[in-house]
């Protein structure tokens, strides 16, 4: 096998609560992740002559040693010391920058693409100790699916399928800096969301009790700085969904419709709007 072409699934947080800050800088969280069916696809070649090399499909990225895709390379390659040679084609769809985990999920599947097609046998848990080398969100996007998140994101306890859903993901025209929303975290302030009684309503399959409990603790400085969050979670609402929340650090909002007919009605309505450039409707994934 000279190439691989894999899939970087995006993740959503149904759930995130940012329990204190931790000596080491980092924050202790509790989270419950969740990925659904919106992803990057790379393509994955060997080359001739060493060195990693990186295209991309958005002109605006970086495609050196600032792109995690590239670091994710330089790593196996240092860790498994195989010969360094390899270009990788990335098609992006995952917003960029939009609290999705689009860069980590990019790293995570750059590192399984790797482990494949250089036949070094690394384990999943192997690969999960290089990919938090790379970033808190690495070992669950190589993980995937539905989980409990704990630490600085590195502990990890799969959780059984959320029932099925339609999810309506919007991105307004923002970025956000995820290390300046924890920077600016007041913890005294802030909402912190009821992670068991998620997991409870997970553990039943009740997509209405899922919903009524979202709740992320940094929208309390996300929002205040983007005010449109608050307004896209109001419309969503608006137009049926049981709930709406803001996915990580943000800025991107999604709304859960447990009825198809609105979920439809509503991405066609944001898609005409002012954020329809970045509008897409999908659902959970799991493997």
């Amino acid at each position: 096998m000279e190439s691989i072409q894999v899939k970087a699934y995006a993740k959503i947080n149904l759930g995130l609560n940012v329990l204190g800050r931790r000596q080491d800088g980092y924050h202790e969280v509790r989270m419950l992740m969740q990925t659904i069916r919106l992803f990057d696809k790379l393509t994955v070649k060997m080359t001739q002559t060493a060195g990693i090399t990186l295209k991309s499909n958005l002109s605006y990225l970086p495609c050196d040693d600032n792109n995690l895709i590239y670091r994710a390379a330089a790593l196996f390659f240092e860790e498994t010391k195989q010969r360094c040679g390899i270009h990788v084609t990335l098609e992006k769809h995952i917003p960029v920058a939009a609290g999705l985990a689009g860069g980590s999920s990019d790293a995570a599947a750059t590192l399984t693409a790797l482990n494949e097609l250089y036949h070094t046998g690394l384990s999943l848990e192997e690969l999960k100790q290089l990919g938090i080398r790379l970033g808190a969100d690495v070992p669950y996007c190589l993980m995937q699916g539905t989980a409990l998140s704990e630490g600085i994101g590195e502990r990890l306890t799969p959780l059984p399928a959320p029932p099925p859903a339609y999810c309506l993901v919007v991105k307004p025209p923002v970025s956000v800096s995820t290390r300046y929303v924890y920077e600016h975290l007041n913890l005294s302030d802030a909402p912190h969301p009821d992670i068991d009684a998620l997991l409870s309503a997970l553990n039943n399959k009740n997509l209405a009790l899922i919903a009524a409990n979202l709740g992320n603790t940094l929208e309390s400085v996300t929002i205040p700085l983007h005010p449109e969050i608050a307004a896209i979670k109001a419309e969503l609402l608006e137009a049926g969904a049981l709930g709406a929340l803001m996915s990580g650090s943000g800025p991107t909002v999604f709304g859960l419709f447990s009825d198809r007919p609105k979920a439809e009605h509503a991405f066609y309505r944001f898609k005409v709007g002012e954020f329809g450039k970045q509008t897409y409707l999908t659902n959970f994934w799991n493997k």
